[in-house]
């Protein structure tokens, strides 16, 4: 039996031929719901994260036009996840009080503008400060989207909705890798302004227009939602209180005192410091012998391809097996196992693509499955805090990750040291997951 997209099988699981119409009206209702909600944040997200990875195809003109060193590059990559940490929690609070419509467009439409204005950028100085304005623009997007989802899905619908919005991550790297590599080939001789310019440009504009649109399309909440009919209304809110009968309720304090929020925290930190890769794999893989942005662009984008596909495979696993632990320990495993390889494959372009598919696309698919984690353990007045908490200290990875990883490649002048620190890192983050105790996320 084909299954409605986002549904899961209720109808399969029924015992008599009503129950099963009836399960089977649920999952087309929540697939209408997915294809209205999770389409247009998918997109949204696409190009949040275009926003933060750009950078590393703007790095191979930017170092040779402005001078800029391995440290000064690295600072600047990662000082937009400083001002990300500091406004995540406000940011956050400020969605649940404005509502997601309009908090969503805003977001939309500053980050927008300021990856725009990264094309004026003359000195070390002017790349630190609108990076960091960045990070502050586009801060509580990601936790305010999974606070959005937990007030339109409940926990048993949840992994396959979050997998299908997180895998915009890999999809944002593919067409990063490959439409970034073109634009810098296709304006390398462009007499009005560089081609890392160019490329500023041309992918700051979509954020705009999306944060527009998202002005009238999205609601804020069930029952702003003037594509759905009372009845289904009335099923959607029916199940979201079921499920919160069935969660452990928290409020604000709670979530800030709970060992576990800071344990998944520390998960969350340890697994967003493979985001150092995707800021060097260019030049990385332009050391190792590739001199074609085009071909750069298709090298960077493959291991994406195949996390787009481990991620649909176990988000549909783990809400069938309502397993959600090994989900995420053991492409995380693999990350850190395919990281710890890289050092030995820096200059052949074959053995460096292998060892990235195994670095990169289990670090993408290890942090799409950790998310089904806070999702189910933070509800109520705690989730619109918690959530935002537990992502911004991750945040912190951001910054310090690709900031000493920078000064470890200035110093020793190759890449092993942060290679190894990386691998070491995300292997004890992975682990970690098990400390938490499995009856509260397996369901």
């Amino acid at each position: 039996m084909n299954q409605p997209l986002g549904a899961t099988p209720g109808a399969l699981h029924a015992t008599n031929p009503a129950q099963a119409a009836a399960a089977q009206a649920e999952d087309q209702l929540y697939a209408k719901v997915t294809r209205r909600i999770v389409g247009f944040l998918f997109i949204g997200f696409i190009f949040a994260f275009l926003d933060r990875i750009n950078v590393g195809f703007g790095k191979l003109g930017m170092q040779a036009d402005l001078g800029f060193s391995e440290a000064v590059f690295g600072l600047g990559a990662g000082i937009f996840f400083l001002s990300y940490f500091l406004l995540e929690v406000p940011s956050n609070m400020m969605l649940a009080r404005f509502g997601a419509r309009r908090w969503i467009a805003r977001i939309m439409i500053t980050w927008g503008l300021l990856s725009i204005a990264t094309l004026f950028v003359k000195t070390p100085t002017q790349f630190y400060v609108l990076r960091f304005l960045l990070g502050a623009a586009e801060a509580g997007f990601f936790p305010g989207v999974m606070l959005y989802l937990t007030q339109w899905y409940p926990a048993q619908r949840r992994s396959r909705v979050i997998t299908m919005f997180m895998s915009a991550i890999p999809v944002a790297s593919i067409l990063g890798g490959i439409v970034s590599g073109w634009i810098l080939r296709h304006f390398a001789s462009s007499d009005v302004m560089a081609a890392w310019q160019w490329l500023y440009l041309v992918e700051g504009i979509p954020p705009v227009i999306l944060g527009v649109i998202a002005l009238w399309y999205l609601n804020d909440s069930i029952d702003d939602a003037r594509w759905l009919r009372l009845p289904e209304k009335q099923l959607l809110k029916s199940r979201l209180e079921s499920d919160h009968k069935h969660a452990i309720a928290h409020r604000i304090g709670d979530a800030l005192r709970s060992p576990l929020v800071w344990l998944l925290a520390f998960i969350n930190f340890a697994f967003l410091a493979g985001i150092t890769l995707a800021f060097w794999m260019p030049s990385l893989l332009k050391g190792a012998g590739l001199k074609d942005t085009v071909q750069i662009g298709w090298f960077v984008a493959a291991p994406y391809a195949l996390a787009v596909v481990g991620m649909l495979l176990l988000g549909r696993s783990s809400d069938k097996l309502r397993e959600r632990r090994w989900h995420t320990v053991l492409p995380g495993l693999v990350s850190a196992l395919g990281i710890a390889s890289m050092p030995f494959a820096l200059h052949d372009p074959t053995l460096l693509l292998l060892a990235s598919l195994a670095a990169l696309g289990g670090n993408v698919v290890a942090n799409a499955l950790y998310w089904n984690l806070p999702t189910a353990l933070l509800t109520g007045a705690a989730a619109t805090v918690g959530l935002a908490f537990v992502n911004a200290l991750g945040q912190v990875a951001g910054f310090l990750s690709p900031t000493v990883f920078g000064q470890l490649y200035a110093s020793t002048g190759n890449a092993h040291a942060g290679l190894f620190l990386l691998a070491g890192c995300i292997a004890v983050g992975s682990l970690a997951v098990l400390i938490i105790p499995r009856r509260l996320v397996n369901r």
